[in-house]
């Protein structure tokens, strides 16, 4: 029940035709106490129960919906615990690793439930229209498309310091290594910076103008097939996330997508041309402004369809049997994607993937070391 939690998914599913809130549950529990005021208020009553464990919100028979805003590491094993109660399920992208994204995209197969990432640029006018242009031609043939990601800040280390009383800190780690509680652990800014729960700012931005720019250069239901890159080496430091990075991504088709942190910002260079957009859903800019007034455009077969806001795209789905725009497999395939860059930064070596069988093809040992960051998954249960 952060500000993804509250300021974005509560408020937008709020006003979702078709959805009811009745429980919000956080493991730090002052942080329900908004989120309960918000549905009240809604519903002109008090009836929002509130939990700190989010089991006990999985057992409830009365829940159709779950939707998950937490860190990174909780997305899947959280994900798979509610396809696995029966709950069509809502979660924030990305995945922690390339295996977990697999297990659940054939998890959600198996389960018959509708599950949605948690990704609105697909939906959004600025990107749709990027992404549309590009796979027309109206570019000519992309080559380059290169996205700037915002850069992070460094944090030192903290010291451990007592766990607030309204904080369950087992919950809060679940699968993540023990560690110590430290006094800004849960901020979310620190929080992303560190592998055991993230994957930086390459995987969280990434999972909005990356995503992007694979579909531009129609990829998305793919992946690329060599990944290149650099990062800075930080020491004695909290930051174990790729920093300062520039990664390179080559697909089958001859296009590059660039990973770069920069300022936000996407560029598709194509024969013919070049469209971009400054900035998050910002300016539009281009080498002819009249691109985006061309209409014909959106009539080609390859042009991107814009879907409703992903709220709505995902209880349309529900009540229609639809497929969502950012389905299991495409959140797994861009999350894919960024993954193979933080590896490339780690390893410093050139990664050399097969999208189809989702396979290194050279250094695969030493890879598939990486590919889950060496982390080690603790038996965090116990009973409610």
């Amino acid at each position: 029940m952060g500000n993804q939690g509250i300021g974005r998914n509560l408020t937008c599913f709020l006003n979702t035709p078709n959805f009811r809130a009745l429980a919000v549950c956080d493991c730090n529990l002052s942080k329900t106490a908004p989120a309960k005021a918000k549905v009240d208020a809604k519903y002109g009553n008090t009836d929002c129960a509130v939990y700190q464990d989010f089991r006990e919100v999985l057992a409830r028979d009365d829940l159709d919906i779950i939707v998950i805003s937490t860190p990174d590491h909780w997305h899947v094993p959280m994900s798979l615990m509610a396809l696995k109660a029966g709950k069509h399920t809502f979660c924030e992208k990305p995945s922690l690793t390339i295996t977990q994204g697999r297990e659940l995209t054939e998890a959600a197969a198996r389960a018959d439930k509708v599950f949605q990432w948690g990704v609105e640029d697909r939906s959004l006018i600025k990107y749709y229209m990027l992404a549309g242009l590009a796979r027309t031609g109206a570019l000519g043939k992309v080559h380059t498309v290169t996205c700037g990601l915002p850069v992070k800040p460094l944090f030192d280390h903290e010291e451990p310091a007592p766990i607030p009383d309204d904080l369950d800190w087992n919950l809060w780690l679940g699968p993540a290594r023990q560690v110590d509680y430290t006094a800004n652990v849960t901020n979310p800014q620190r929080w992303r910076q560190r592998t055991d729960y993230s994957g930086g700012s390459l995987t969280d931005w990434g999972a909005h103008l990356c995503d992007t720019a694979q579909i531009g250069i129609g990829m998305n239901e793919s992946g690329p097939v060599e990944v290149s890159g650099t990062s800075k080496k930080l020491t004695d430091n909290y930051v174990d996330t790729p920093y300062g990075y520039d990664i390179d991504f080559r697909y089958t088709n001859g296009a590059v997508i660039k990973a770069k942190n920069a300022k936000v910002s996407i560029k598709f260079e194509g024969t013919k041309g070049w469209v971009g957009c400054e900035g998050w859903n910002g300016k539009l800019v281009a080498s002819d402004m009249q691109l985006f007034r061309n209409k014909d455009y959106e009539t080609h077969e390859n042009y991107w369809k814009r879907p409703p806001i992903e709220h709505q795209d995902f209880v349309d789905a529900i009540m229609t049997g639809s497929i969502p725009a950012n389905h299991p497999e495409a959140g797994h395939r861009f999350s894919t994607m960024l993954h193979l860059g933080h590896i490339a930064c780690r390893s410093d070596k050139t990664v050399h993937w097969n999208p189809q069988k989702e396979q290194f093809t050279k250094d695969a040992k030493e890879h598939t070391a990486d590919i889950v960051y060496d982390r080690v998954e603790r038996d965090w249960t116990k009973g409610i």
